[in-house]
């Protein structure tokens, strides 16, 4: 295709309202072009049926297993009765859909783990706004669910299984949504793919309720703005979440657990603007939170705990803000790759603070200090880390206590918190898509005596 037949088909797809672009009749798609319908032996036994429904029209699906791939090119309900299931050509989409107002319910998929990646192969494949995809069940397809350019579609209860044992680079993303606002994700479940969910060029969406585990990255996300995130859980993964190059973000109540590995880290910010992250719980990462090249994100009421460094900040960043966080347990509050930062930290409970709160108000008396000059240099030396519950590690912070010339940059919270707030207490309380509170609050608080009776027990008495 030529460029100028490129432009006449997209002038056209708008002219019409947002009808499915172009799409070739011989189902086999250039890389990036969309697929068409299957031939040959590769299409569904259910196409003939589609093909004579009326549009708004509902198909019910019996039971059973139906080979070959599927186009849905005109308004229908195609709804599964029993859980029937479609097992896919292994050469492309499973289900393609290029109407606006379909709706797919009710399925099991298997992609056979076939197609080419470039192309984009999916167990349901959407080109068309408006869409609803519910309690569909996917397994073997190089993407899960794919929404290109599918404006106010929906995704919900669905779950999507990669190809477990291949390597990330060669599956896609469970979810995948590219060019497509005011979307909708809501109580799916993502494993083995490459990354949980790609969003990029995609604004004004709600990610709620969702989980993403075993994966490269559970959330990774590129210029999309002004999108709601609340009740997810990322876990398990290389990175939780990869924000990059976007703004107004909004994330409430989530989860980021358990993200190890070289480098890893819960909640990552390159190039973010103006997020607001407030009541998650960010337990058991290499690295809490990582912020670079990132201006004017607050951080209100998270729960930091068990990560090898809390937080890492470049001095790329600036006019951040973290407040009224808990930090419990991790080995250094703080990695500052850089020199100079503008960052404010206030008002945030450090376990490891054993300033005394003397008059009663709640804060202890004199600042917390984050930075130490060995946490300097694990910021802009990477072997550091190698030495970070080492003798000397623990004597340079000694002397940089003793000698506060040698501190290179000072940050410090001017007023910690003397005891854990009770509102991270209810951002985690027990419902859909959180931690249990008292669970929580009781192995937490184990940490927190742990941690005094180290500190207690290294006092020379």
């Amino acid at each position: 295709m030529t460029a100028e037949a490129g432009m006449l088909s997209l002038l056209i797809w708008a002219a019409s309202g947002g009808a499915a672009p172009a799409v070739p009749s011989d189902g086999v798609p250039a890389s990036g072009q969309l697929e068409g319908r299957p031939v040959g032996e590769a299409v569904s036994e259910l196409q003939a049926r589609v093909d004579a429904a009326a549009p708004g029209a509902t198909v019910e699906v019996p039971a059973g297993l139906y080979r070959g791939d599927l186009v849905l090119d005109r308004p229908v309900t195609l709804v599964g009765r029993g859980r029937p299931l479609l097992l896919g050509s292994g050469e492309g989409s499973v289900v393609r859909v290029r109407a606006a107002g379909v709706t797919v319910q009710g399925f099991d998929i298997d992609g056979r783990a076939g197609g080419d990646l470039g192309r984009d192969p999916s167990g349901v494949h959407v080109a068309a706004h408006g869409v609803t995809v519910r309690d569909v069940r996917i397994r073997g397809s190089l993407f899960g669910i794919y929404l290109r350019e599918a404006d106010d579609s929906v995704v919900e209860g669905c779950e999507v299984v990669g190809i477990p044992g291949r390597d990330p680079g060669e599956k896609g993303s469970g979810i995948h949504v590219w060019n497509t606002h005011r979307f909708r994700l809501e109580r799916n479940v993502v494993t083995e793919a490459r990354d949980g969910f790609y969003i990029q060029s995609s604004d004004h969406g709600l990610v709620r309720g969702n989980e993403a585990r075993n994966l490269r990255y559970g959330l990774h996300y590129m210029f999309s703005d002004d999108n709601v995130f609340e009740d997810n859980l990322f876990e398990n993964c290389d990175a939780g979440t990869a924000l990059m190059y976007s703004k107004r973000l909004v994330f409430h109540h989530n989860r980021f657990l358990h993200n190890r590995g070289f480098a890893s880290v819960g909640l990552l910010l390159k190039a973010c603007d103006e997020l607001v992250a407030e009541a998650n719980v960010i337990v058991d990462n290499a690295r809490g939170i990582f912020l670079e090249g990132s201006y004017r994100n607050i951080f209100r009421d998270n729960l930091i705990a068990d990560s090898d460094i809390a937080v890492v900040l470049y001095d790329s960043c600036g006019d951040n803000q973290l407040v009224g966080n808990t930090f419990i347990a991790n080995l250094s509050p703080l990695s500052l790759v850089g020199k100079r930062t503008d960052t404010r930290f206030e008002g945030n409970y450090w376990s490891d603070n054993l300033e005394p709160d003397l008059d009663g108000d709640g804060r202890s008396d004199r600042p917390y200090r984050l930075s130490s000059v060995f946490d300097h240099f694990r910021g802009n030396l990477t072997a550091a880390d190698l030495m970070a519950l080492s003798p000397a590690a623990t004597a340079l912070a000694a002397a940089e206590q003793a000698f506060p010339v040698l501190d290179p940059v000072a940050v410090v919270d001017p007023s910690p918190l003397a005891r854990p707030p009770a509102s991270w207490r209810a951002s985690a309380a027990a419902g859909p898509g959180r931690v249990d509170g008292a669970g929580m609050a009781g192995s937490l608080g184990a940490v927190a005596l742990g941690c005094l009776a180290f500190w207690a027990g290294r006092r020379p008495w």
